[in-house]
């Protein structure tokens, strides 16, 4: 117990000192929400990945779904590296750091509002990220607390108390800048943690050969009448795994808080580093997680799922584990999680402050204002999730996974069309985005109230906001092609930043003074 707190203490220390070191660069508007826009590689690239990955996904995700699909959950991870993060970074990082510097946007909705001229479509994205980050803020708590009752032995309500108020003052004392260097911090710890949780957990069922045969060997006719089913390729369920891999992957482009990471990016050799960094980071942390949580049904004779629920499965794989190692996994779930809330409560305080109470309740707001604003407002939304977090675990709603799913849904589903064709199509029109946020938000919302009466494979909020990305992509450019165009003089300038000439080495490109 004494190296367990000893090592909370130490983490806790450093993640405070870091955050009051960095006020500096938290005086402005620019430099407390984007770091002045001078954020390097390695540190936007650990943000970007330890925003991804929280304990909803070491606990919730990682457990349910390696339940579901065995060993194949493992592709889950592997989507999250290739999709979520490689092609994130491949076709939005570049994009979007040169349209929202050249529109002037700190937030996803500020661009909408730039990109297509319309105060409307601003506020009425910053309505949507207020409503349903809230949830998923939530969520992140829930994930602790089977694993500190664990290791600790303490109250959940006491655990996400203490985590946050430790995130809320280094958030507010240093903005995005100590955001990003903690995070980094605690991409470090999530890489060598799980790293070293596989190895000991495999190791205790007798190696990675034995571990698999004995996951050939597992029955569950519920599931799967096919024999060795959850040691097979893509498992017993390929449909619904392909959903969750697409909901967790490609859901990545269309929430703010994880594009916003690009905004702040500082230069082209930092999107190149950053893409490769960030693509490893993520094969190993998601990849290792679904990993691990394949080989979940080797403890069943430990754990009662209809009583316990999914979240107890990666505790209990962990609870034989030495006490050192215990407070290592702590140290990787606090640190997924709190790098995620961080995020998570700065993108929703600067965007309700920047998009939503600016100029429309509150007029000639100063910088110094809109920086007072957000440190309250981060106050603000961190009390009310430690609430929600609350009362959701005293409550029915038990599944980590449900929250996510509506939120991540909701958020992806209305915003990533939009996005992605707002980069790179003049064609878009307002009245398709208008389309896109009203079919993302309501689709999940019908799912969250009438999940019974929609098709069987739409019921889980996973495959529901799956299929509201996709039919996103299809819906943007239908309308846009049948609705009025924008101002063509006012598109023009939004894409002209793209055209600029600018001068890179001979090795990406031929001198035309060559004869």
């Amino acid at each position: 117990m004494l190296i367990k707190i000893l090592l909370l203490c130490v983490f806790f220390a450093i993640m405070i000192g870091i955050g009051l070191y960095c006020r500096k660069h938290a005086t402005d508007v620019n430099g407390f929400v984007l770091g002045g826009r001078s954020v390097g590689p390695w540190l936007t690239a650990f943000a970007y990945g330890t925003s991804y990955f929280s304990a909803v996904i070491f606990i919730g995700y990682a457990g349910q779904f390696g339940w579901k699909y065995g060993i194949a959950s493992t592709w889950i991870g592997i989507g999250n590296a290739l999709i979520g993060s490689l092609l994130a970074w491949v076709i939005l990082g570049r994009r979007t750091r040169i349209m929202t510097q050249h529109l002037d946007s700190a937030t996803m909705p500020e661009f909408f509002g730039a990109r297509f001229n319309s105060k409307a479509l601003k506020v009425g994205a910053s309505v949507i990220i207020f409503i349903f980050l809230i949830p998923y803020t939530a969520s992140l708590y829930n994930g602790l607390s089977r694993l500190f009752g664990m290791a600790f032995h303490i109250d959940y309500t006491v655990c996400i108390i203490i985590m946050a108020v430790l995130t809320g003052i280094y958030v507010i004392a240093g903005g995005y800048m100590a955001t990003a260097i903690n995070d980094f911090i605690q991409g470090i710890i999530m890489l060598f943690g799980i790293i070293a949780v596989i190895a000991a957990v495999i190791m205790s069922k007798g190696g990675f050969m034995e571990a698999l045969s004995g996951l050939a060997s597992v029955e569950d006719p519920a599931v799967s009448a096919t024999p060795g089913a959850f040691n097979s390729f893509f498992g017993p369920d390929p449909l619904n795994l392909l959903g969750v891999v697409i909901l967790t992957s490609l859901g990545t482009w269309g929430l703010p808080q994880m594009v916003q990471k690009f905004y702040a990016i500082e230069s082209e050799k930092s999107i190149h580093k950053g893409t490769i960094i960030s693509t490893l980071f993520a094969l190993v942390v998601a990849g290792g997680c679904y990993f691990l949580g394949g080989f979940g049904r080797l403890f069943s004779d430990q754990i009662n799922i209809e009583a316990d629920g999914f979240d107890a499965i990666i505790p209990t794989m962990l609870s034989n584990l030495p006490d050192a190692l215990v407070g290592l996994v702590v140290l990787l779930v606090l640190s997924a999680s709190m790098s995620t809330l961080s995020s998570l409560v700065m993108a929703s305080s600067s965007t309700l402050t920047i998009d939503f109470l600016k100029d429309n309740f509150i007029k000639n707001m100063s910088d110094k204002t809109q920086v007072f604003v957000i440190r309250v407002l981060i106050v603000v939304f961190i009390a009310i999730s430690v609430v929600i977090a609350v009362i959701q675990y005293r409550s029915a709603v038990t599944f980590i996974a449900q929250l996510m799913g509506v939120s991540w849904g909701a958020l992806a589903g209305a915003f990533l069309a939009p996005l992605l064709y707002g980069l790179y199509w003049k064609g878009t029109t307002k009245i398709a985005c208008w389309c896109s946020y009203v079919w993302g938000a309501g689709l999940m919302m019908l799912n969250l109230l009438f999940r019974e009466s929609f098709p069987m494979i739409l019921q889980s909020p996973i495959n529901a906001g799956a299929f509201a990305m996709l039919s996103g992509l299809i819906i943007v450019p239908v309308v846009s092609w049948l609705t009025p165009k924008l101002d063509r003089q006012m598109v023009e300038n939004c894409f002209s930043w793209y055209e600029e000439p600018v001068k890179v080495p001979a090795k990406f490109a031929l001198s035309d003074g060559e004869e």
